[in-house]
């Protein structure tokens, strides 16, 4: 069944991202993951490759393309069995928001380096004491002349060590609103007042830094103020469609890429005097679990017609978020069941895989809060 429809440029440009992740970052992850990082100078070849923001216009240093170009660089890298998410996540969630909503001279500035690697960003909204509750955020951000002097702290930041330029999320004191208080600045690495602290050891996805930030008398140009004063918050739940859908495409990806190593470890390995017994009750679970990954893939694909249309499916996205990293997360303990002892070591082909998906049930929001937006539209 086939709902996207990819021109013959599209095909070749896919490709072009395997040919790519199976010479370029294949041979070197296992490296990446021991070193906790994946290093600044892969941005730059992953830039040349144009597989950093493949749908920027033209007129800011990009290629030109389409949402398409950036759905197959996800699809590849994860098919591959590198989850890739901080590369797309710079791409497809970070650097729209310059793009959409920076004044023009920013825009000229910046999104060539993004395109081309010289310029890695980050987006900083979750605090300690504020997650998914934007509102509560205590990072503030107050006027002095023609600048602006941020305090405050933020935790649990993609990219937090490697960026260049940082998406910063922060609230005016003096506003009694917290809805209209929040605004969005850009920050350079470098700027006197703005640490980065400890890189935070994590379960999965070794090869992607996350970092806390701490802001002590930060100061940045007012210039740097992106969208309007006080839309903050407006401009992250209009961006969180695609950062929803993005990370929906990460989930089904990774489900697909483990029902496919445990389907062929279950054909080679499955039978009598064999690791696995081929029961009945194997057969049905991977029966299962290939119906699963089959109806997310479809949702998916259909929502991202839409979303390339312009439409809105919020809702509907809020459902395959919450729905599709669940499964994601389901589907890989019970693949992992079918490896038996197998699955507990580092050659099992999926269990990397597994840990690195763990967290995609927070990202854009917890699926909690995928029901709590649903439940709203539904009058609950």
């Amino acid at each position: 069944m086939e709902i996207l429809k990819f021109s013959e440029e599209h095909n070749k440009f896919r490709q072009h991202v395997r040919n790519f992740v199976k010479t370029k970052i294949m041979p070197d992850v296992e490296q990446w993951t021991k070193d906790k990082l994946m290093p600044k100078s892969m941005w730059k070849v992953m830039g040349e490759a144009g597989l950093l923001c493949p749908d920027m216009p033209i007129e800011y240093g990009g290629k030109g393309g389409d949402f398409l170009h950036s759905v197959i660089v996800s699809e590849e890298m994860i098919k591959s069995g590198f989850f890739g998410a901080a590369p797309t996540a710079h791409s497809d969630i970070f650097v729209p928001y310059i793009a959409a909503y920076a004044p023009e001279d920013l825009k000229q500035k910046y999104l060539p380096g993004c395109t081309s690697g010289d310029v890695i960003t980050a987006i900083a909204m979750t605090e300690p004491d504020a997650g998914s509750d934007l509102a509560s955020m205590k990072t503030t951000v107050e006027e002095d002349g023609d600048t602006v002097v941020f305090n405050g702290s933020k935790i649990f930041i993609s990219n937090g060590i490697v960026c260049d330029l940082l998406i910063l999320a922060a609230k005016d004191p003096l506003e009694d609103d917290p809805y209209k208080a929040i605004s969005l600045y850009l920050v350079e690495d470098g700027t006197p007042g703005f640490v980065r602290g400890a890189k935070l050891e994590k379960m999965g996805m070794h090869y992607q830094d996350t970092a806390e930030l701490f802001f002590t008398d930060c100061r940045v140009p007012m210039a740097n103020l992106i969208g309007d004063k006080g839309g903050g918050f407006k401009m992250l739940m209009d961006k969180l469609q695609q950062e929803r859908l993005v990370v929906s495409i990460w989930a089904v990806c990774a489900a697909e890429y483990i029902l496919e190593k445990t389907l062929e470890f279950y054909k080679e390995h499955a039978g009598p005097g064999k690791d696995v017994p081929k029961s009945q009750a194997n057969q049905f679970a991977l029966v299962e679990m290939a119906t699963e990954v089959k109806l997310a893939r479809i949702f998916l694909d259909s929502l991202l017609v839409d979303h390339i249309a312009g439409e809105n499916v919020v809702v509907e996205t809020s459902m395959e978020k919450f729905w599709a990293t669940d499964m994601v997360n389901r589907l890989a303990d019970r693949c992992l069941d079918i490896f038996g002892m197998g699955g507990s070591v580092d050659s099992c082909p999926i269990m990397k895989m597994s840990m690195d998906i763990k967290a995609s049930k927070i990202y854009a929001g917890t699926n909690e809060i995928m029901k709590t937006i649903i439940a709203k539209y539904m009058n609950l």
